[in-house]
């Protein structure tokens, strides 16, 4: 309902408190990416994410709001399926996971091998196949994982993949987040994705058109599908299970897929307990058959059981308003 949507908004703005602990924490993360990861991300692996993971666990302990909210967080989603030990557990191997990506954006420098060598490819021959139809490719993904880094490796093995997403108005994705992009990742982090980032929010139709130009042109395109629906869109929003609950989400991965003709693979990257290697699986075909409702059901119940598994590899743990925009957070359950 817009009333409780309104009051999630209220109680996500009253928990963002400017505190010297918040504004330490916030300067420790650009030191973090401006300093330290390139000084060691081409160390030998086991040292650099060595490195990696004890920042992560001092993160842990900096960033008190952080750790909180994560802790709150899983408490509301989740209730007494987790107690608190394994919610401590979660948020902590979540600082870890988020100090590894950065390394794993800075060793895709040059011809990415250096990540490459790190990163297990189960199915690659499902995109090669793809291409061979000559309808292009398109990719779902989740916010799980270093699933940014992961497609981008794809285009370093010499698919020509673009990124789909609304990454400026994404409540997935954090100020922060949003400011390190800008100010490091756009200019110092190596990507190899073939075309800039399409953004739908800056223009559907213009969007929806470039996605097709690519597709034509037998190209690979990324999607995200665990994305918040914004309010203007959600009569286009279809309710599927995700975590327990009946969330909207938008299906438009498929849509354009049975527009242009092209296979529908799933992408998931998952971080290996050694912190240094990761298996990326890419999956067959997903069946199209049925009504474009079923078809995006199997999309999401495919990236929702490793989310489920592995809930600190998942962005969403620590994104409050992207959970109150799911319908898996309410105000009453925020601390």
């Amino acid at each position: 309902m817009p009333g409780e949507r309104i009051m999630a908004s209220y109680v996500v703005r009253r928990q963002r408190k400017f505190t010297p602990a918040w504004i330490l924490a916030r300067l420790e993360e650009f030191l973090y990416r401006l300093v330290i990861v390139p000084l060691v991300a081409f160390l030998p692996a086991r040292l650099a994410y060595g490195v990696a993971r004890l920042r992560g666990s001092w993160w842990y302990r900096l960033d008190s709001f952080k750790r909180k909210q994560i802790l709150s967080n899983l408490e509301g989603v989740f209730g007494d399926e987790l107690d608190l030990t394994e919610r401590k557990r979660i948020a902590l191997d979540f600082f870890r996971m988020k100090s590894c990506q950065a390394i794993d954006g800075m060793r895709l420098a040059g011809n990415g091998q250096a990540l490459a060598r790190l990163v297990e490819i189960h199915g690659m021959e499902h995109v090669k196949d793809a291409l061979a139809s000559g309808k292009g490719v398109v990719v779902c993904i989740a916010h799980f994982g270093s699933f940014t880094n992961c497609c981008s490796l794809l285009g370093a093995y010499g698919f020509p993949v673009t990124d789909v997403g609304n990454f400026t108005y994404n409540p997935m994705i954090t100020l922060i987040e949003r400011l390190l992009k800008r100010s490091i990742i756009e200019k110092r982090a190596p990507h190899h994705f073939r075309h800039p980032n399409i953004e739908p929010r800056k223009g559907q139709v213009e969007a929806a058109i470039r996605m097709s130009e690519l597709l034509r042109a037998n190209e690979v395109i990324t999607i995200a599908i665990d994305v918040p629906v914004a309010d203007q869109d959600r009569r286009h929003a279809i309710p599927v299970d995700f975590l327990g609950r009946t969330v909207p989400l938008l299906p438009g991965s498929v849509s354009i897929a049975r527009q242009t003709g092209s296979p529908v693979l799933v992408v998931v990257a998952l971080r290996s307990p050694d912190w240094i290697h990761q298996v990326m699986k890419i999956s067959p075909p997903v069946s199209l058959e049925g009504d474009i409702e079923e078809a995006f059901k199997r999309c999401v119940a495919m990236v929702e059981a490793p989310i489920r598994q592995n809930l600190a590899q998942w962005d969403g743990c620590a994104n409050t308003q992207a959970l109150f925009d799911f319908g898996l957070l309410s105000p009453e359950k925020s601390h």
